[in-house]
């Protein structure tokens, strides 16, 4: 049984765990300087923690303001063709949007860099493998169906077997 609270749990796989699996996050044809990290790791309470480190984001909002990217994991493995393969949401249960097991909080950029945490209780490492993790230029508006009107696919990765060569940036 765990003594610690769960904050601190999670916390701990952040700092103490290698990741389960990984994607390499690289811009496309519009933002080529996009690069980043997305990790994935199993957690003792069933679920994944999700770990992201993007840099070089647009810059869209006025100076000082955050800017909001959606940020999505994407039903194909496939980030060719500027990212045009990589199919919907990941939604196996076919649920209506933000419901899909791919919906993501966005992500939040002060000056091009975004990192983030969260604890996701749906899905499993086994079932992200080989799918891609998609940012958008815009933010999801939680509503629009069927994906959250959060327009153009700006970068991508897609998720494998963490190996330890993967980490540097």
């Amino acid at each position: 049984m765990n003594t610690l609270p769960n904050n601190l749990v999670l916390t701990n796989i952040l700092y103490a765990v290698c990741p389960d699996a990984i994607a390499d996050i690289l811009g496309g044809k519009s933002y080529p300087e996009i690069k980043g990290k997305v990790k994935f790791y199993h957690t003792t309470y069933g679920g994944i923690l999700i770990e992201s480190e993007i840099f070089n984001l647009p810059k869209k909002a006025p100076e000082g303001s955050p800017n909001f990217f959606g940020f999505h994991i994407h039903e194909n493995g496939d980030c060719s063709e500027n990212f045009e393969k990589t199919g919907g949401h990941y939604n196996p249960l076919d649920r209506q949007h933000p419901y899909h097991a791919g919906d993501m909080p966005p992500l939040i950029s002060s000056d091009g860099y975004a990192w983030s945490a969260f604890y996701d209780p749906i899905l499993t490492i086994e079932e992200t493998m080989d799918k891609s993790v998609v940012i958008h230029d815009m933010a999801d508006d939680f509503t629009s169906q069927p994906a959250g009107n959060s327009g153009s696919k700006i970068a991508c990765g897609v998720i494998r077997p963490y190996h330890s060569s993967s980490l540097s940036i």
